[in-house]
């Protein structure tokens, strides 16, 4: 999403390859969403103008005798950029990398394309860790090794993490200007990656959506509820173009969605999907007290871990109404099961947490491709 430290990443690799003795004039780092280049040529002729400049002005890169690259922030500004790229990966001795706020860029189509000349990052906000690092408050140690006064702090600071979330730019500032930041992140995405992006004609019906899917946060939905909703208050949409939102604010990394694992594709269409927000910190905004629901935020910070560890995640729902947050599937074949808690006091909290991890379980697991002779993974808090 937008404001999550890409362009900070890009900044990075440029000062990675200068420290690594490359000129700094070899690597120029071009934001694509400055007006003053997009009022002239915004398709694939201005990445060649941009790249016949530096050319021109660093004519020792095109000879092959030093090896440049070529930053473009905000790719997706530019139709058809993913044929530029593998242009210039085939014919000329340069790097390329770019960024950009649409998970478009992760398309089949796109990836075709650059099959074999390229290597994708999606960057999230920061872990809980990350944070702590920003910070300077990182543990040096195992946590098997850490002090009374280390683990009071570490809970501390999770708490105050669960509320704020971890867009680097909000670490540290005040409750006011932090949510005041945070309106300004989801407006800008909502009107730049959705509504500029695909011409959306009903921007009021965005924006009522992007306020019942995040006030909803870990909860399940449906379009056809939605789409009920929208028209008893008057709103003509179809429920085609309803779905099409979605996917848009998934699309701009605003929104995470999961389907049910397992069973018929029908069950899978039928039962609701689940949204969570990108970022913990996007809760408070829409609750309805204004308050951070800690149970939310603290499954949207599992959800976030698992997709940064790479694993495809749905959640499950039994024959007999168990519900399972997480089934997780990992690049090597592992599968678990997480169920997250964040208050085990309240004894139905503790009897729904007992009938989740029950054994008996393992039997319904095999209409999910979960294999109980592997044994069934313990639910986590």
């Amino acid at each position: 999403m937008r404001r999550s430290g890409k362009t900070s990443l890009l900044w990075q690799e440029l000062g990675e390859r200068v420290a690594a003795a490359a000129e700094r004039a070899w690597l120029p780092l071009v934001s694509l969403e400055d007006e003053r280049l997009l009022a002239h040529s915004p398709g694939v002729e201005l990445l060649d103008q941009l790249l016949e400049t530096l050319f021109q002005l660093q004519p020792e890169l095109r000879s092959g005798t030093q090896r440049g690259c070529l930053f473009l922030d905000e790719i997706q500004r530019i139709p058809g950029w993913e044929g530029f790229v593998r242009r210039v990966m085939d014919s000329e001795p340069i790097d390329v990398v770019v960024s950009g706020s649409s998970a478009e860029m992760l398309s089949s189509e796109i990836a075709s394309s650059l099959r074999g000349r390229a290597v994708e990052a999606v960057v999230f906000p920061f872990s809980f860790r990350e944070s702590l690092r920003h910070m300077g408050l990182e543990p040096e140690q195992p946590s098997d090794r850490w002090s009374s006064a280390e683990r009071s702090q570490l809970s501390h600071q999770l708490e105050l993490y669960l509320q704020r979330g971890g867009f680097p730019e909000l670490q540290q500032l005040d409750e006011r200007s932090r949510r005041l930041l945070l309106s300004s992140y989801v407006d800008s995405t909502v009107l730049r990656d959705v509504i500029e992006r695909h011409a959306v004609r009903q921007p009021l019906a965005l924006q009522w959506l992007v306020r019942q899917l995040l006030s909803h946060g870990g909860g399940g939905f449906s379009l056809n509820r939605l789409h009920g909703a929208l028209k008893n208050q008057g709103v003509a949409i179809s429920r085609e173009h309803l779905a099409e939102l979605v996917d848009h604010l998934e699309s701009a990394f605003l929104i995470r969605t999961l389907s049910v694992v397992g069973g018929s594709l029908r069950r899978r269409m039928t039962l609701p999907r689940k949204v969570v927000p990108i970022d913990p910190g996007l809760l408070p905004l829409y609750e309805l007290d204004g308050r951070s629901n800690l149970a939310h935020a603290l499954e949207t910070v599992v959800l976030l871990e698992l997709l940064r560890r790479g694993a495809e995640v749905g959640y499950l729902r039994t024959a007999d109404g168990f519900e399972v947050d997480f089934h997780a599937r990992f690049a090597d074949g592992r599968r678990e099961l997480i169920q997250v808690c964040a208050d085990l006091r309240d004894a139905a909290t503790r009897r729904r947490m007992a009938g989740h991890c029950d054994l008996e379980l393992g039997a319904r697991m095999v209409a999910a491709g979960v294999n109980p002779a592997q044994g069934l993974p313990a639910c986590s808090q």
